[in-house]
């Protein structure tokens, strides 16, 4: 019997109803293409590989070679943090992309940060991550839980947080609870550039500063009227601002 490696952050999910649960949060047809990112021992794989579409797995643990065996001209046995996305799936002719996964939650940041990156058009992502996280992830203005990286999802994605899964649903039983989060293509094309990106971390670069502060390096006077124009007055924290006010900052000092 295989058992999970810490080192390896696997908790694998056995609860079923659960399972299928996950595996229906996405309608696809013949010409999609879904890819799981780290299947284990192949729990939600079989309800993901009944939908009858592409699919792609990623799985770093070479012990689960013999209980995957059944799918291993759909997996790569890699690091997915080290593939390029984009190159391993060119040679299929798909129409929407999806991902669903139950990842390690100590790499939940670097796996989103790798899609990203991938700069491929995903039209849902469904992953299982620890429910700290996945509040922050989903979190709106003037919470405890919004932050830069709450920001930057929203450049590309509806987060939605859909479900929770109690701990006595995995083997081992991890010491967090869980929740399953959607992130969901927008209709716009995405406005990101290194330009935007190192703004936003200036903005949420000191939590307790005000977004003066952390803005020191522009020019005030060309913030002041968007700031007003919200109702926020000088002391607002870029944690108070929605990502669609902070985006209208940044064009109006980039002009």
């Amino acid at each position: 019997m295989i058992q999970a490696k810490k080192s390896l952050g696997q908790n694998f999910l056995t609860d079923e109803i659960i399972l299928q649960k996950i595996a229906n949060t996405v309608n696809v047809t013949d010409q999609d293409l879904i890819i799981e990112i780290g299947p284990g021992k192949g729990a939600l794989t079989k309800y993901l590989v009944q939908k009858n579409c592409f699919f792609l797995a990623y799985e770093i643990d070479e012990r689960m070679k013999p209980i995957l065996k059944k799918y291993e001209k759909n997996i790569i046995f890699d690091d997915f943090l080290k593939r390029n996305i984009k190159e391993d799936i060119n040679k299929i002719t798909y129409q929407n992309l999806y991902v669903i996964a139950n990842i390690p939650y100590y790499i939940t940041t670097p796996i989103i940060e790798h899609l990203i990156s991938s700069q491929l058009s995903f039209n849902k992502i469904v992953l299982l991550v620890q429910k700290e996280v996945a509040h922050r992830f989903s979190a709106k203005p003037n919470s405890k839980n919004y932050g830069f990286f709450t920001v930057l999802l929203n450049c590309y994605f509806q987060v939605e947080l859909l479900f929770d899964v109690p701990r006595n649903a995995f083997s081992p039983a991890p010491n967090v609870d869980s929740a399953v989060v959607c992130f969901m293509k927008k209709d716009q094309e995405s406005f990101m550039s290194k330009e935007y990106l190192s703004f936003l971390k200036k903005c949420f670069s000191k939590k307790r500063k005000t977004l003066k502060n952390n803005l020191k390096e522009y020019d005030w006077n060309f913030i002041l009227p968007i700031i007003k124009k919200y109702d926020f007055n000088e002391s607002v924290r870029a944690e108070e601002i929605s990502e669609n006010i902070l985006k209208e900052i940044f064009l109006a000092l980039h002009k």
